[in-house]
């Protein structure tokens, strides 16, 4: 045990590398939710985050996108305590029993026009845990889902492509009609 414990503090922790930061491609891709965002809302988008049952994989990478290397908000994307104040709602994880209801009346409380973005492959049809007693399956079986997010889990950038083809989807659909 002793000789675990000392070669633990001797040798550095085995790590990977950090990948290659590409900030001009992420400044890129958040303006243009940014501008797709005030075209289509007048305003910066607002996203409520529900977590209906997931392994919390999903809101990890979502955090990320608040943390010092994405940050979003300087973007004009942030995240909202209340469904009152949303635009967008973002559900992750397989809708558990218990979090129906809930995740049904987040939906009624927002405002419309309202979008629905089920983020990671739980959210899609329950992931590994369909078929539990606890799980009703996926987002979709409660509430309407306008856009998925395919991942386990998806990385943040893969989640703001996600939400500027949303926003490019509508500005066109808006266009068309």
């Amino acid at each position: 045990m002793r000789k675990i414990l000392l070669e633990c503090l001797i040798q550095p922790p085995v790590t990977e590398p950090a990948p290659p930061a590409d900030e001009s491609a992420l400044a890129e891709l958040a303006g243009q939710v940014d501008t797709a965002a005030r075209g289509r809302l007048g305003r910066s988008l607002a996203i409520r985050h529900v977590d209906a049952g997931s392994c919390n994989g999903c809101e990890l990478e979502i955090h990320a996108l608040n943390n010092s290397f994405y940050d979003i908000e300087r973007f004009g994307i942030r995240f909202v305590a209340s469904p009152r104040h949303a635009d967008v709602l973002l559900v992750t994880g397989p809708v558990t029993k218990n979090m129906r209801e809930a995740l049904a009346r987040t939906y009624d409380a927002i405002p419309n026009p309202k979008w629905v973005v089920a983020v990671g492959g739980c959210a899609l049809d329950g992931g590994c845990f369909a078929g539990s007693y606890a799980v009703v399956g996926g987002v979709s079986e409660v509430v309407p889902v306008d856009l998925h997010i395919p991942g386990c889990p998806p990385s943040p950038t893969d989640i703001l492509k996600g939400l500027l083809a949303l926003l490019q989807h509508l500005t066109t659909k808006m266009g068309a009609s």
